[in-house]
Protein backbone atom coordinates (compact mmCIF):
# COMPACT_ATOMS: atom_id res chain seq x y z
CA UNK A 1 0.00 0.00 0.00
CA UNK A 2 1.25 3.74 -0.95
CA UNK A 3 2.12 6.16 1.71
CA UNK A 4 1.68 9.65 1.40
CA UNK A 5 5.11 9.73 -0.68
CA UNK A 6 4.24 7.40 -2.91
CA UNK A 7 1.41 9.18 -4.13
CA UNK A 8 3.24 12.16 -4.19
CA UNK A 9 5.55 10.15 -6.85
CA UNK A 10 2.43 8.73 -8.85
CA UNK A 11 0.31 12.52 -8.26
CA UNK A 12 1.74 13.74 -12.21
CA UNK A 13 0.62 10.69 -13.98
CA UNK A 14 -2.07 9.17 -11.33
CA UNK A 15 -4.88 10.53 -13.82
CA UNK A 16 -4.02 8.96 -17.07
CA UNK A 17 -3.34 5.76 -15.48
CA UNK A 18 -6.46 5.61 -13.81
CA UNK A 19 -7.69 6.28 -16.97
CA UNK A 20 -5.90 3.76 -18.84
CA UNK A 21 -6.51 1.54 -16.41
CA UNK A 22 -10.10 1.67 -16.69
CA UNK A 23 -10.61 2.00 -20.57
CA UNK A 24 -8.43 -1.54 -20.43
CA UNK A 25 -11.50 -2.63 -18.13
CA UNK A 26 -8.50 -4.39 -15.77
CA UNK A 27 -8.92 -4.21 -11.76
CA UNK A 28 -8.54 -1.90 -9.81
CA UNK A 29 -9.87 0.87 -11.95
CA UNK A 30 -12.52 -0.52 -14.41
CA UNK A 31 -15.95 1.07 -13.79
CA UNK A 32 -13.71 3.96 -12.41
CA UNK A 33 -15.23 6.91 -14.41
CA UNK A 34 -19.19 4.97 -14.16
CA UNK A 35 -18.74 5.53 -10.55
CA UNK A 36 -18.01 9.15 -10.25
CA UNK A 37 -20.37 10.24 -12.40
CA UNK A 38 -22.84 8.35 -11.04
CA UNK A 39 -22.06 10.38 -7.76
CA UNK A 40 -21.63 13.56 -9.63
CA UNK A 41 -24.83 13.66 -11.62
CA UNK A 42 -27.34 13.76 -8.62
CA UNK A 43 -25.27 15.80 -6.54
CA UNK A 44 -24.77 18.49 -9.24
CA UNK A 45 -28.32 18.40 -10.18
CA UNK A 46 -29.66 19.78 -6.67
CA UNK A 47 -31.20 23.07 -7.05
CA UNK A 48 -29.53 23.92 -4.06
CA UNK A 49 -25.51 23.29 -3.07
CA UNK A 50 -24.35 23.05 0.61
CA UNK A 51 -21.50 22.10 1.96
CA UNK A 52 -19.57 18.99 0.83
CA UNK A 53 -16.78 16.75 2.45
CA UNK A 54 -14.82 14.71 0.02
CA UNK A 55 -12.21 12.07 2.01
CA UNK A 56 -9.14 11.03 -0.05
CA UNK A 57 -9.75 13.95 -2.53
CA UNK A 58 -6.57 13.22 -4.88
CA UNK A 59 -6.45 15.33 -7.82
CA UNK A 60 -9.84 16.32 -7.33
CA UNK A 61 -11.14 14.73 -10.36
CA UNK A 62 -14.42 14.45 -9.50
CA UNK A 63 -14.58 16.90 -6.63
CA UNK A 64 -13.94 19.96 -9.18
CA UNK A 65 -16.32 18.94 -10.96
CA UNK A 66 -18.98 19.35 -7.73
CA UNK A 67 -17.00 22.97 -7.32
CA UNK A 68 -18.01 24.15 -10.15
CA UNK A 69 -21.54 23.15 -9.90
CA UNK A 70 -21.60 25.65 -6.60
CA UNK A 71 -20.72 23.32 -3.67
CA UNK A 72 -18.18 25.02 -0.38
CA UNK A 73 -15.77 22.00 -0.82
CA UNK A 74 -14.24 20.66 2.20
CA UNK A 75 -11.60 18.03 2.07
CA UNK A 76 -8.71 16.07 3.36
CA UNK A 77 -5.94 14.10 1.51
CA UNK A 78 -2.33 13.12 2.62
CA UNK A 79 -0.54 13.45 -0.08
CA UNK A 80 0.95 17.27 0.09
CA UNK A 81 1.31 17.48 -4.15
CA UNK A 82 -2.00 15.94 -4.77
CA UNK A 83 -3.72 18.54 -2.67
CA UNK A 84 -1.80 21.43 -4.59
CA UNK A 85 -3.20 20.00 -8.08
CA UNK A 86 -7.22 20.28 -6.03
CA UNK A 87 -5.97 23.60 -4.69
CA UNK A 88 -5.06 24.89 -7.96
CA UNK A 89 -8.42 23.47 -9.51
CA UNK A 90 -10.74 24.90 -5.97
CA UNK A 91 -8.88 27.66 -4.92
CA UNK A 92 -11.70 28.31 -2.51
CA UNK A 93 -12.44 25.01 -1.78
CA UNK A 94 -10.93 24.00 2.22
CA UNK A 95 -8.49 21.64 2.15
CA UNK A 96 -6.30 19.89 4.81
CA UNK A 97 -3.51 17.73 4.21
CA UNK A 98 -3.19 14.74 6.89
CA UNK A 99 -3.79 10.89 7.05
CA UNK A 100 -7.24 10.23 8.04
CA UNK A 101 -6.55 6.66 9.11
CA UNK A 102 -5.97 8.19 12.13
CA UNK A 103 -9.26 10.63 11.61
CA UNK A 104 -10.48 13.96 10.28
CA UNK A 105 -8.19 17.26 11.06
CA UNK A 106 -10.35 19.14 14.07
CA UNK A 107 -11.70 21.91 11.51
CA UNK A 108 -13.24 19.39 9.62
CA UNK A 109 -14.49 17.35 12.30
CA UNK A 110 -16.30 20.97 13.09
CA UNK A 111 -18.27 21.61 10.40
CA UNK A 112 -21.66 20.02 9.11
CA UNK A 113 -22.18 18.68 5.41
CA UNK A 114 -24.82 17.88 2.63
CA UNK A 115 -23.11 15.20 1.12
CA UNK A 116 -19.87 13.33 2.16
CA UNK A 117 -18.04 11.46 -0.79
CA UNK A 118 -14.88 9.18 -0.43
CA UNK A 119 -13.73 8.02 -4.18
CA UNK A 120 -10.62 5.08 -3.98
CA UNK A 121 -9.69 6.07 -0.66
CA UNK A 122 -11.19 4.08 2.17
CA UNK A 123 -9.53 0.72 1.11
CA UNK A 124 -7.15 1.75 3.52
CA UNK A 125 -9.24 0.97 6.50
CA UNK A 126 -9.43 -2.39 7.79
CA UNK A 127 -12.87 -3.91 7.84
CA UNK A 128 -13.14 -2.35 12.12
CA UNK A 129 -11.71 0.81 11.02
CA UNK A 130 -14.06 1.58 8.51
CA UNK A 131 -17.35 0.81 10.68
CA UNK A 132 -15.51 2.95 13.24
CA UNK A 133 -14.90 5.78 10.71
CA UNK A 134 -18.18 5.29 8.92
CA UNK A 135 -20.07 5.91 12.21
CA UNK A 136 -18.04 8.75 13.41
CA UNK A 137 -18.79 10.40 10.21
CA UNK A 138 -22.60 9.87 10.22
CA UNK A 139 -22.98 12.45 12.80
CA UNK A 140 -21.40 15.02 10.73
CA UNK A 141 -23.80 14.40 7.81
CA UNK A 142 -27.21 16.76 8.17
CA UNK A 143 -30.84 15.48 7.54
CA UNK A 144 -31.37 14.54 4.07
CA UNK A 145 -27.98 14.82 3.12
CA UNK A 146 -26.00 11.55 1.79
CA UNK A 147 -22.54 9.05 2.10
CA UNK A 148 -21.28 8.31 -0.78
CA UNK A 149 -18.30 5.90 -1.27
CA UNK A 150 -16.64 4.71 -4.93
CA UNK A 151 -14.33 2.24 -4.31
CA UNK A 152 -13.01 -1.29 -5.37
CA UNK A 153 -15.98 -3.32 -4.07
CA UNK A 154 -18.10 -6.49 -4.04
CA UNK A 155 -21.16 -7.80 -2.88
CA UNK A 156 -19.93 -10.78 -1.40
CA UNK A 157 -17.32 -11.92 0.21
CA UNK A 158 -17.18 -14.43 -2.78
CA UNK A 159 -16.98 -12.35 -5.20
CA UNK A 160 -13.87 -10.42 -3.65
CA UNK A 161 -12.21 -14.13 -3.36
CA UNK A 162 -12.98 -14.83 -7.34
CA UNK A 163 -11.74 -11.35 -8.27
CA UNK A 164 -8.77 -11.98 -6.72
CA UNK A 165 -7.73 -15.52 -7.93
CA UNK A 166 -8.36 -13.87 -11.44
CA UNK A 167 -5.85 -11.08 -10.59
CA UNK A 168 -3.36 -13.17 -9.19
CA UNK A 169 -0.16 -11.44 -9.15
CA UNK A 170 -1.28 -8.18 -9.63
CA UNK A 171 -4.33 -8.09 -6.49
CA UNK A 172 -2.74 -5.71 -4.29
CA UNK A 173 -2.55 -7.40 -0.72
CA UNK A 174 -1.91 -4.66 1.23
CA UNK A 175 -5.84 -3.08 0.58
CA UNK A 176 -8.84 -3.68 2.42
CA UNK A 177 -11.96 -3.62 0.01
CA UNK A 178 -15.30 -3.10 0.56
CA UNK A 179 -17.82 -6.18 0.72
CA UNK A 180 -21.37 -4.92 1.02
CA UNK A 181 -23.26 -8.20 2.54
CA UNK A 182 -20.30 -7.80 5.22
CA UNK A 183 -20.61 -3.94 5.94
CA UNK A 184 -24.60 -3.42 5.46
CA UNK A 185 -24.95 -5.76 9.02
CA UNK A 186 -23.55 -2.93 10.84
CA UNK A 187 -25.53 -0.02 8.53
CA UNK A 188 -28.73 -1.76 7.61
CA UNK A 189 -29.78 1.54 5.20
CA UNK A 190 -26.67 1.39 2.82
CA UNK A 191 -27.23 0.53 -0.63
CA UNK A 192 -24.70 -0.77 -3.50
CA UNK A 193 -24.87 -0.66 -7.01
CA UNK A 194 -22.02 -2.31 -8.71
CA UNK A 195 -20.12 -1.04 -12.05
CA UNK A 196 -17.53 -3.72 -13.20
CA UNK A 197 -16.50 -6.93 -11.85
CA UNK A 198 -14.26 -4.74 -9.41
CA UNK A 199 -16.30 -1.33 -9.02
CA UNK A 200 -19.12 -0.26 -7.07
CA UNK A 201 -21.07 2.49 -5.53
CA UNK A 202 -22.01 2.52 -1.67
CA UNK A 203 -24.81 4.80 -0.86
CA UNK A 204 -26.45 5.90 2.43
CA UNK A 205 -28.86 8.52 2.39
CA UNK A 206 -29.78 10.13 5.84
Amino acid sequence: MLDSKGFDSWSGTYDQNVRETDESGRYPFAGYDAVLDEIARPLAARPEKGNLLDIGFGTAVLTERLYRAGYTVYGQDFSPKMAALAREKMPGAKLFTGDFTAGLVPELMAARYDAVIATYSLHHLDSRQKVDFLRALLPLINTGGALYIGDVAFRTRAELEACRTAEGDRWDPDEYYFVYDELRKEFPALTFTPFSGCAGLLSLQK
